[in-house]
């Protein structure tokens, strides 16, 4: 049993700190909000800050939005860097710059602890059951000591690398999840204004070389018009702009990657930035004036 603290207690963060629970860890948390009343009954430890919730934890996890907000967090007024000493391990399963995350990760080494960025792909479904793919930058060591704690949270989880890697993975990862949900749109926006019914042409599609996990999951969501997140708009497009801005970084195109952030660009235009992002198809549906389902 280890003394983990969690901050960010969103869609994803709170059913993996109830896994956590339930995995028979102790459990200290910060959130912005409230932490939900399921995990204080879980026997979960709200915290009136990071700083407390690291100096009463040897095991930091961060799962919050964007660079800025883990880097304030880690380093800013009452942050985790302050409650850290010699020997305790920070993991930060958020999605962010994988150039930020090296320079992250010296600060904390710098104090003699270990950092390990860690995000994850798999949404909240993936969260609830405990499923997630973990992507994971950092030394075999500390690897090797929080693996027990990934296996409760996830199910593929690899050691990409050193530090940055994992974030560097997930990105790749955001741009084949983003690709795969724009040719499925673009698919079924076809098919249904041809005349076949989008459900059965999904299904037929199931069991074909087009399957896939978005397909199931994603396709499904197209056809019954059920876009309340999951995964939320605005966070792919971070993430699209975190790929966007490496290649420009390293000197290479991502027209494909370039084109779904428009697609996404458009649906925050139209009210969107807080439809999964599976809702990426209603762009697509307005390119063709047509509807799945009508």
């Amino acid at each position: 049993m280890a003394n983990i603290g969690f901050i960010g207690l969103g869609i994803m963060g709170t059913p993996m700190a109830a896994n956590l629970i339930q995995g028979g860890h102790t459990l200290a948390t910060f959130t912005h909000g409230k932490t939900a009343q399921s995990l204080l009954d879980a026997g979960a430890k709200a915290l009136p800050n990071a700083t407390e919730v690291a100096k009463a934890s040897d095991i930091v996890i961060i799962m919050v939005p964007d660079t800025p907000d883990v880097e304030a967090v880690l380093f800013g007024e009452n942050g985790v860097a302050a409650g850290l000493s010699k020997g305790k391990i920070v993991i930060d399963m958020s999605s962010i710059s994988p150039v930020a995350t090296k320079e992250f990760a010296k600060k904390i080494n710098a104090l003699g602890c270990e950092y390990l960025d860690a995000p994850v792909s798999g949404g909240e479904v993936g969260a609830k059951a405990a499923s997630l793919t973990i992507m994971i930058g950092g030394s075999q060591a500390a690897f090797d000591q929080c693996k027990p704690i990934f296996e409760l949270m996830g199910k593929n989880i690899t050691l990409v690398g050193g530090n940055g890697d994992g974030q560097t993975t997930k990105v790749a990862n955001q741009i084949i999840v983003a690709l795969t949900i724009e040719a499925v749109g673009e698919a079924l926006v076809l098919a249904s204004k041809a005349g076949a019914d989008p459900a059965k042409v999904r299904q037929a599609l199931m069991g074909g070389f087009a399957s896939s996990r978005i397909l199931e999951v994603h396709g499904e969501r197209m056809v019954k018009r059920t876009f309340d997140p999951g995964f939320r708009i605005n966070l792919h497009q971070k993430d699209l702009n975190l790929a966007l801005t490496t290649a420009r970084q390293l000197g290479m195109s991502l027209p494909s990657t370039a084109v779904a952030q428009e697609l996404f660009n458009a649906c925050v235009a139209h009210g969107g930035a807080g439809w999964d992002h599976s809702g990426m198809v209603r762009a697509l549906e307005i390119l063709a004036n047509h509807e799945i389902g009508q």
